[in-house]
């Protein structure tokens, strides 16, 4: 298993993660927030448009790789006194097999060598992986509504993890 990070000049990678990435979104969100709704979340957030945009405002993307097969992914930037986890997805076929806790794990070391106290993320209120991030500690510090745009709301909890 290794981590392969997205930069912003590679534009066969850019547009391979955007692929990956509408393929594990749509499998997982289209049942919770509705297929028009996924849409828009996808064109707005992981569009190559959107991850190039996101690269040059502070994102970090990371590719989780088992030989040549992308497993995952990843994407965070500091806020604050923490590390913003703005993405964080395995496919359906990896998940509950251990690769979520190596990506937990590599993500909190990335906050230590920023010299981050925390991991912070919003997770849809709806979202039955909440369950995860109780088991890894997590905890919600508030629920949000936040205007995305076109009359769509994002309907989270935000969980933050103090990391030592």
């Amino acid at each position: 298993m290794h981590f392969q990070q997205i930069q912003r000049q590679d534009e066969e990678g850019i547009i391979s993660l955007s692929a990956f990435a509408s393929t594990i979104i749509r499998e997982y969100y289209d049942p919770i927030i509705g297929v028009e709704q996924n849409n828009y979340h996808l064109e707005k957030f992981q569009s190559v448009r959107a991850i190039k945009e996101q690269l040059e405002h502070g994102y970090t993307y990371y590719l989780l790789f088992e030989g040549e097969n992308m497993l995952g992914f990843l994407a965070f930037y500091p806020r604050e006194d923490a590390l913003y986890l703005s993405k964080f997805y395995l496919a359906k076929q990896y998940r509950g097999k251990g690769y979520g806790k190596a990506m937990l794990l590599f993500l909190k070391e990335e906050a230590r060598k920023q010299g981050r106290s925390a991991i912070e993320l919003n997770v849809n209120r709806f979202n039955p992986t909440t369950a995860i991030y109780d088991h890894f500690g997590f905890r919600i510090i508030r629920a949000e509504q936040v205007q995305i745009g076109h009359g769509y709301i994002m309907d989270d909890y935000v969980y933050r993890l103090e990391i030592s």
